[in-house]
């Protein structure tokens, strides 16, 4: 699992052009479809980008990650919120470090998400299998896991499309990818460049990064899924409510208990 120390810090500048909108309005029409929650956990919540909005909407939401520095990110973001200060004090959100594998609130919650290929970090079936399993335990009967994860074939297009370079003012990388094929597992290895304004103008620290995803077969997800007690287990493509096809970049899962 990828643990993110200095890549937290510009994870947001790197990932701004992530469409955040998009999984909180699949989360909603799911949910309306299900059932509206009250208490929401965002597995491998990150810097926030989603269990924020989630909150100032008026969840109850628990952010649950492995960094601590991703989670030191997004409290200082919240924080910066309006309604930050007071949302915390009442209860509306809390932050914890947690492995997704292992994790657990003290009640049992409404709703589970975990969106942005999350699961795509783990590496073995055994921890995909005990972290849904994990999800299955906390949530409410009735209750609903909504996920999303890489197709298998998006590692491949990864590696064909390679070298990605992106440069803005402030940050810049050089992404290169090397994938197993037999694992349908990639190796992502960013060289980042952050500028340093305290150090004096155009200076930049240079660091590297390497995170390691693993895609995993749709059925056999599906069927792990039902093993752990989970009904009405449905895929879907690209943040759409159709079919999940092979052409498709991500899959969404949404399952109720």
């Amino acid at each position: 699992m990828a643990s993110y120390r200095k890549f937290a810090y510009v994870y947001d500048e790197l990932m701004e052009d992530m469409p955040y909108p998009d999984w909180i309005r699949f989360a909603r029409t799911a949910w309306e479809r299900h059932g509206m929650p009250r208490t929401v956990v965002d597995l491998g919540c990150g810097t926030g980008s989603i269990t924020i909005p989630l909150v100032n909407a008026g969840f109850e939401v628990t952010g649950i990650d492995l960094s601590s520095d991703m989670l030191s990110v997004a409290r200082r973001k919240m924080d910066a919120t309006p309604q930050g200060t007071r949302l915390l004090r009442e209860g509306s959100v809390r932050w914890v470090q947690q492995d997704m594998t292992d994790w657990a609130v003290p009640e049992p919650v409404d709703a589970v998400i975990s969106f942005c290929d999350c699961l795509n970090y783990l590496l073995k079936e055994d921890e995909i299998v005990r972290t849904f399993r994990r999800t299955y335990e906390n949530l409410k009967p009735g209750g609903t896991f909504l996920f999303d994860v890489h197709h298998p074939n998006t590692l491949a297009r990864y590696e064909e499309e390679q070298p990605f370079i992106w440069d803005e003012s402030g940050v810049a990388y050089i992404w290169t990818c090397e994938r197993d094929a037999r694992l349908n597992e990639i190796e992502h290895h960013l060289t980042i460049f952050a500028r340093e304004e305290e150090q004096g103008p155009g200076l930049y620290r240079r660091f590297e990064e390497t995170h390691t995803q693993r895609a995993y077969d749709p059925l056999w997800m599906k069927e792990e899924l039902r093993r752990c007690g989970f009904s009405q287990i449905t895929c879907y493509a690209d943040f759409e409510w159709v079919e999940a096809v092979d052409e498709a970049a991500r899959i969404f899962f949404v399952a109720v208990k």
